[in-house]
């Protein structure tokens, strides 16, 4: 079994945890989230206030996701209290990060500027050359700042293109000049 799900987990004050109809539903502060469970794995609400994941039957597969789901919860869990964020930072002359009502535009020194819808539940702000992504679901945040990294990622002569805040990309050495 793994070792993440044998643990209970514990909901912080202003967070609920409910069971409905084969999904789990964690509201907080921040919102509510909700993932449907899968059949192998069931999930239990303790009396002190606790979320415990467990295997439904013995096997590989439902020991792995009883950890996977353990993980998803208290992702969860955070999200609704404190949030996720991701900062992307952009470096190139002439490459921008603009937002427009509920699009993301990009002049990333293509022919024509990208544009991105930014999915329900996000909020992003751009400040020069730095974009912040923020929103209470873990696995949005990601994928969202993931899809605008792939439009262009860093170049390893020059290092331009768009890179997360705390990314140190591999830089290589360009052509030595011979005398």
């Amino acid at each position: 079994m793994s070792r993440i799900a044998k643990q209970p987990i514990d909901l912080p004050q202003g967070t609920n945890a409910k069971l409905e109809k084969g999904a789990v539903l964690v509201t907080g502060p921040l919102g509510s989230l909700s993932r449907r469970v899968h059949s192998d794995v069931s999930i239990s609400l303790l009396a002190d206030n606790k979320v415990k994941v467990e295997p439904a039957h013995r096997s590989i597969s439902a020991d792995a996701l009883s950890g996977t789901f353990a993980s998803h919860v208290k992702n969860m869990i955070e999200g609704v209290t404190k949030g996720y964020e991701k900062k992307l930072l952009i470096e190139g002359v002439g490459f921008r990060f603009a937002v427009n009502g509920n699009n993301v535009k990009l002049d990333l020194g293509f022919s024509h500027p990208v544009m991105l819808s930014i999915p329900e539940g996000l909020k992003v702000v751009v400040e020069k050359n730095l974009m912040t992504i923020s929103g209470i679901d873990k696995e949005l945040v990601g994928e969202f700042a993931a899809k605008i990294r792939a439009l262009k990622k860093t170049e390893p002569y020059k290092g331009k293109g768009i890179k997360y805040i705390d990314e140190v990309p591999q830089r290589k050495q360009g052509k030595k000049a011979t005398a």
